[in-house]
């Protein structure tokens, strides 16, 4: 099929459920784009948010929301996927793997046979696996195909440290690597605030016996899911606002450091798997990975998250 020319004030979200519909009410409400079509298996749901949202607008910034159909968004610069099975509380990530998997199987071919020219940005869980999966089954070049990745998870760690510091988040230069998941690292070595060391701005703040009280703030960044889910059963704002973010990257070419998820090529030993590393993020998607500094333990740990993930990805038929 002939390709359609992108149109960059244009988005489309496949999957109305909560991830989906806050992505495009957080999108809405963004001023990025003028149209937004909303995708969903039961299209009454996709109508009913479209119109939900489209009542805002005079809130906000004119806008055309609807709901539609694969033909109706090949022009679209974005592609976002939220479609999949929800996290059940005592679910990890990648317990809903075959779910989604096979819900990806549906939709990916119908992107394929129409030739998409835009960027494929895969939100739904497990992330990576998806992202993997998203990039074998599309065929497309794989600098635009993205995962959501530890984008939220890198947000989580720069909140809590913000609050345990008494600083801006926003001031807060650190990342989660690897899985977007259980596996996944806080990447300690590079972490500074404003240039000033982690380790010196800890002991400014009298956090002395900091060391144990960074490996408490790693799990509760990492728990932090769970945690949500169990009390309200599904995680979503923090998530659309890291949609959000990645979409003003695109849209804006800002050539931002974002830790998204992509395919690794033989950095740090590992390949053939989707994971998160800080990349440079623009308007034809990932232009290059950015190299932080790692010491040899978080190396070996990021090798163990794509093991992992590996594991995965060996029981699946892609």
């Amino acid at each position: 099929m002939e390709a359609k020319m992108v149109n960059d004030r244009k988005v489309a979200v496949i999957g109305c459920g909560f991830v989906g519909a806050a992505s495009a009410f957080s999108l809405m409400q963004s001023g990025l784009f003028s149209e937004m079509v909303l995708i969903d298996a039961d299209k009454d749901k996709a109508e009913g948010e479209a119109l939900d949202i489209a009542h805002g607008i005079p809130f906000a910034r004119q806008m055309k929301i609807y709901a539609g159909d694969y033909d109706d968004i090949m022009d679209s610069a974005i592609i976002i996927i939220t479609a999949g099975a929800n996290q059940k509380p005592g679910e990890t990530r990648l317990d809903l793997v075959n779910k989604n998997v096979g819900i990806f199987k549906s939709i990916i071919p119908e992107i394929k046979k129409r030739n998409y020219q835009g960027i494929l940005l895969i939100v739904a869980n497990p992330v990576d696996i998806l992202t993997y999966t998203a990039i074998k089954l599309s065929g497309m070049p794989q600098n635009r195909v993205i995962g959501s990745g530890t984008v939220l998870d890198t947000a989580r760690l720069k909140y809590i440290l913000g609050e345990e510091l008494t600083v801006d988040s926003r001031s807060v230069h650190a990342f989660i690597i690897g899985e977007h998941g259980d596996s996944e690292i806080a990447a300690w070595s590079s972490a500074n605030i404003s240039g000033v060391p982690l380790g010196t701005f800890c002991k400014m703040r009298g956090l002395d016996d900091y060391e144990d009280k960074l490996v408490e703030i790693a799990e509760d960044v990492k728990n932090s899911a769970y945690e949500i889910i169990k009390r309200k059963k599904a995680t979503y704002y923090g998530i659309a606002l890291s949609v959000k973010r990645i979409c003003e990257a695109i849209i804006r070419d800002e050539d931002s450091v974002l830790p998204i998820s992509s395919m690794m090529h033989g950095e740090y030993g590992i390949e053939d798997i989707s994971l998160s590393m800080p990349a440079i993020v623009g308007r034809n998607g990932i232009e290059t990975r950015v190299p932080i500094a790692l010491s040899d333990l978080e190396v070996e740990k990021l090798q163990e998250s794509a093991g992992r993930l590996k594991e995965v990805v060996k029981g699946l038929e892609i």
